[in-house]
């Protein structure tokens, strides 16, 4: 493994984050990067009612007190931010978790991580379990990263959740993130992928390439192809997508396209080749599974012309 560079480079690029995170309710990227709050039932921790909502007002990573934990977590932040370099071995792509969670997870509009650690441990819909923060890290790992999951003891995994708990100072265990889980388009209109191609060819490929193939992990990423997520993380949903481009695309621009423009470009990018997920058949076992992942069988449709999206849709 490359060694973890402890220092901050500076502020974080944000610019060409597409697929940046609307993955995710109370989020992590990948395992995350999945469910909306409709399909993650969260078992809550009781909270006074004083507890139940939170100020967002993340620390600032150039303001880690000195002592024991600041090399922890600032090796925590540089996995974050530059996780395809970082710990390469782990990441069977050329993402980054800040490629979904803008300025690693601290963009309050981007798939926001701040607080995250309150919410965990929690019952996921798609996990069929409780899952714990390492947990739902290590989903992340294996879907947005089409890679592997950490050592539960290994010091990434650590290092990682000293920074999300480092950014989630100040957030009530159990409380509400208002900031959380915002990108979900919740009714996703019938889309043109034709439109959608029109619209991508406009406006997206300066940052992230004609062919998807991106301009990099955290100024464009792969939006499909063999470097992007799989078909198991949550974006290759047409909820997730479509959400995310509708709230934060284009770049200098975000909230300006209509719910039919993002729901054209979502459909557009999720039709195109990229990894696949190999466990959905083990997804969802306690039933309730969303009818918009766009796995293979759904992208082969959509290039043969008989994909039903009133049927992919109506779980939305």
């Amino acid at each position: 493994m490359k060694p973890i560079v402890a220092g901050v480079a500076g502020t974080v690029l944000l610019a060409g984050t597409l697929f940046v995170g609307a993955v995710i309710s109370d989020k992590i990227l990948g395992d995350a990067n999945g469910e909306s709050k409709e399909a993650a039932e969260q078992a809550k921790i009781p909270t006074t009612a004083a507890a139940q909502s939170a100020v967002y007002a993340p620390p600032s990573i150039e303001e880690v007190p000195d002592g024991p934990m600041k090399e922890t977590i600032l090796n925590g932040y540089e996995l974050v931010n530059n996780t395809h370099v970082a710990a390469d071995e782990y990441v069977g792509n050329q993402l980054s978790c800040t490629s979904c969670h803008a300025g690693a997870g601290i963009d309050e509009q981007a798939a926001s991580l701040v607080g995250v650690t309150a919410n965990y441990p929690q019952y996921i819909a798609r996990s069929g379990d409780v899952v714990t923060i390492e947990e739902r890290i290590n989903g992340c790992m294996v879907r947005s990263m089409n890679g592997k999951k950490f050592d539960m003891n290994s010091e990434e995994l650590e290092a990682m959740v000293s920074y999300f708990t480092y950014i989630s100072e100040g957030v009530p265990i159990g409380a509400e993130r208002e900031w959380a889980g915002t990108s979900t388009m919740k009714n996703v209109p019938i889309p043109d992928v034709t439109n959608g191609e029109e619209l991508y060819a406009q406006s997206c490929i300066t940052c992230h390439a004609v062919d998807g193939s991106g301009t990099g992990a955290n100024t464009g990423p792969a939006l499909w192809g063999e470097n992007s997520f799989n078909d198991g993380a949550g974006m290759a949903r047409m909820s997730k997508m479509a959400g995310y481009i509708k709230t934060n695309m284009p770049i200098g621009a975000a909230g300006t396209l209509t719910d039919q423009d993002a729901a054209d470009l979502a459909a557009y990018i999720l039709s195109q080749d990229r990894p696949e997920w190999a466990n959905h058949d083990k997804d969802w076992p306690n039933g309730g599974r969303p009818n918009d992942i766009m796995n293979k069988e759904k992208r082969e449709q959509v290039k043969n012309g008989t994909i039903d999206w009133e049927k992919v849709l109506s779980t939305n």
